[in-house]
């Protein structure tokens, strides 16, 4: 994400094989812009996180965000 060698995540953190991705493959600063863009999207959107369909859309979101993935995924 950031091209660079930075300091990684004490823990994952996600669940499951997503979780363990985002460890091994994102810093902690790449994790940092994720929530603040997470921020604006449940601000934008008005999301209640806790809701399932909110759930997957910020799931979908976080992996076009961090690793390019989906439609329209450009990554950072």
């Amino acid at each position: 994400m950031l091209a660079r060698e930075a300091e990684g995540l004490d823990r994952p953190p996600w669940p499951g094989e997503l979780g363990q991705r985002i460890f091994d493959h994102v810093s902690k600063e790449g994790w940092q812009r994720w929530l603040a863009r997470q921020t604006m999207l449940i601000n934008e959107y008005r999301l209640v996180a806790i809701e399932p369909e909110a759930r997957r859309f910020l799931a979908a979101e976080m992996k076009k965000f961090l690793f390019g993935e989906g439609e329209g995924g450009g990554g950072q």
